[in-house]
């Protein structure tokens, strides 16, 4: 999943003249990572389990990831400030003990068996993961050489890839597993995410015990072609935000329903279909690894546009063709997002210099496209058909396409 770094930060020790070994903060960050994706993408397993169980259309469905994701526009300016006012440090043991409050409530919505306390559980855990990414993200920039700094991003990105493949495989197993008893109780997810709660907990208390290293806002003085008119002077930035919203809004999107499409397409229940889509998410980890030796020596955006292309040319093959070939063709997209993020986001920021910081927090509101796009196919598969409704997502990789190719440019041609 997307992940913004919302500061620019040094190490207050280096600063010092003081050298560390950070390798014991480096796996903390990486469990932090893979709880954060795990988290995150066990929403697509509680969707079908939900659609089942309250009986709902697929558009009420996708308010599981619309409230979830919301909480990215809604908290990701006022998380930053928090962290700002209590550290880092502590930032993180907040974002845990909250998330780890959310799937607590978990446990009264199951036994209530009400929809819309599970939505505000979700929203809850969702305040957490933000306060989480906009805690730990700055680290990975400066423990260590600032040369490796896009290689350490990478592997920790490649531990919460771990996570998101894991969590498909966890929801059917131990929730979709008991769908046909959905309709009269929630008591699925009721334990599960008790035991999330608890873990959650667990690594609060540890974080909050670690000697993290001190890290403080790094001070940028160069002078910009924009100077004095404003963030929104910037070209790259504008539309790169736009870029964002799409890029996040289509891979959820297809995420999202992801279950619901294999098990339609192949004629299997969606607990067997939820296995598929481990292979959606685990290919991120495998286009991540792949992607940080490809664009050592190609150009972003050149590799940007070719994975837009690639994944518009995979959603027309998946809807105009049947079977296995149209489910592989569709996971097959998760390739093609592993590396759009990263891109895109360095080049919404190159060249702002000191407005890098806010343009980080605009662009993690941006993220917020997770939860409009997925509500949108949401109706649009109530109100049409699987090929409609991925036209939304294809819409996505259009102007990630545009991004790539014109769109990254300071000056328009």
């Amino acid at each position: 999943m997307a992940n913004v770094p919302l500061q620019q930060v040094v190490l207050e020790e280096e600063s010092k003249g003081v050298k560390a070994n950070y390798s014991s903060t480096l796996v903390s960050l990486a469990i932090l990572y893979f709880m954060m994706g795990f988290i995150t993408c066990l929403n697509d397993t509680l969707v079908p389990y939900f659609k089942e169980g309250f009986t709902l259309t697929y558009t009420q469905s996708s308010l599981v990831q619309f409230y979830f994701f919301l909480t990215y526009g809604v908290m990701s300016i006022p998380a930053g400030r928090i962290v700002e006012r209590v550290g880092y440090k502590k930032g993180m043991v907040l974002g845990f003990s909250i998330a780890a409050l959310g799937a607590t409530l978990f446990f009264p919505a199951a036994v209530m068996h009400q929809y819309y306390l599970f939505l505000a559980a979700l929203f809850v855990v969702a305040i957490g993961i933000v306060l989480l990414q906009v805690a730990a993200n700055p680290y990975i920039t400066v423990l260590g050489p600032a040369r490796t700094a896009s290689s350490r991003f990478t592997l920790i990105q490649g531990v919460g890839s771990i996570g998101t493949t894991v969590a498909p495989l966890f929801g059917a197993s131990f929730i979709l597993s008991n769908l046909q008893e959905a309709g009269s109780s929630s008591d699925a997810v009721k334990y599960p995410y008790l035991g999330i709660a608890a873990l959650l907990l667990v690594i609060a208390i540890f974080v909050s015990r670690l000697n993290l290293p001190t890290i403080k806002a790094e001070a940028a003085s160069e002078a910009l072609p924009n100077e004095g008119k404003g963030i929104f002077a910037f070209r790259n930035l504008k539309l790169g935000v736009w870029a964002i919203f799409c890029y996040v809004g289509a891979e959820v999107s297809i995420g999202t329903f992801l279950t619901n499409y294999i098990a339609d397409t192949l004629t299997i229940t969606e607990g067997e279909a939820n296995n598929y889509v481990a292979f959606y998410w685990g290919s991120m980890l495998v286009g991540r690894l792949l992607g940080s030796l490809v664009l050592k020596t190609a150009r972003p955006q050149v590799v940007l546009s070719a994975s837009a292309v690639t994944a518009i040319l995979l959603i027309i093959l998946s809807v105009s063709s049947t079977g296995n070939l149209a489910v592989w063709a569709m996971i097959a997209v998760g390739l093609c997002n592993s590396i759009m993020f990263a891109i895109i986001f360095s080049l919404s920021v190159e060249g702002l210099g000191k407005y890098t910081t806010k343009a980080s927090g605009l662009l993690s509101t941006a993220i917020v496209g997770g939860a409009i796009v997925s509500f949108s196919q949401g109706y649009l598969i109530d109100h049409y058909t699987w090929l409609i409704s991925f036209m939304l997502p294809m819409g996505c990789y259009l102007y990630i396409l545009f991004y790539g190719v014109n769109g990254y440019r300071r000056q328009s041609l």
